[in-house]
């Protein structure tokens, strides 16, 4: 079973990585082993939000990161809205209820020249939800966040690990 869920997670990211190019435009593939990945996962700072990055590329028109988020127990909502960049979570460990969609409320543009929009998220704003959907998510689940829509956890009932996948088509994260 975990097989057949590695092989979904890695079909819905060629998705994302413009099969549409042919072989000669297509640039070298990245590997990002396994080690690599838990290695990442083992040194994340406990008791807090950790946000990763392992690869950010240039992917032939737009760039592609790859990373490890860890959140901690809490039962506050915050949000977050990447203005440009699609996510794609894959839980690895954890369960939380996440909230989706609705509308960013109380709004706060984050620094365009701090550490998060220029190495993660792209420029983004953050603030509270108003609507959106809520669902309960553990491992193996898979998530795609597309630009635009706010998103944060509700609740978060035990230490929450997922891999993130991070499309910039404006490519203005920089690359790792």
């Amino acid at each position: 079973m975990p097989r057949l869920l590695a092989l979904g997670f890695a079909a819905s990211l060629l998705s994302l990585a413009g099969l549409g190019q042919s072989p000669a435009d297509s640039p070298a593939a990245t590997h990002i082993s396994a080690a690599d990945i838990l290695a990442t996962i083992e040194n994340a700072p406990a008791g807090r939000v950790s946000d990763q990055q392992i690869r950010h590329i240039d992917a032939g028109g737009h760039n592609v990161g790859v990373g490890v988020v860890q959140r901690p127990p809490t039962t506050s909502l915050g949000a977050i809205q990447h203005h440009n960049q699609t996510e794609v979570y894959y839980v690895v460990s954890g369960r939380g209820t996440m909230v989706t969609g609705g509308e960013l409320t109380n709004g706060r543009e984050l620094n365009p020249d701090g550490a998060v929009v220029r190495t993660l998220t792209g420029p983004s704003a953050v603030g509270g939800i108003e609507g959106g959907a809520s669902r309960e998510v553990g491992p193996g689940d898979r998530l795609i966040v597309p630009a635009g829509s706010p998103h944060g956890f509700s609740e978060i009932k035990e230490t929450i690990t997922y891999i993130v996948v991070r499309v910039d088509p404006d490519q203005l994260v920089e690359l790792k």
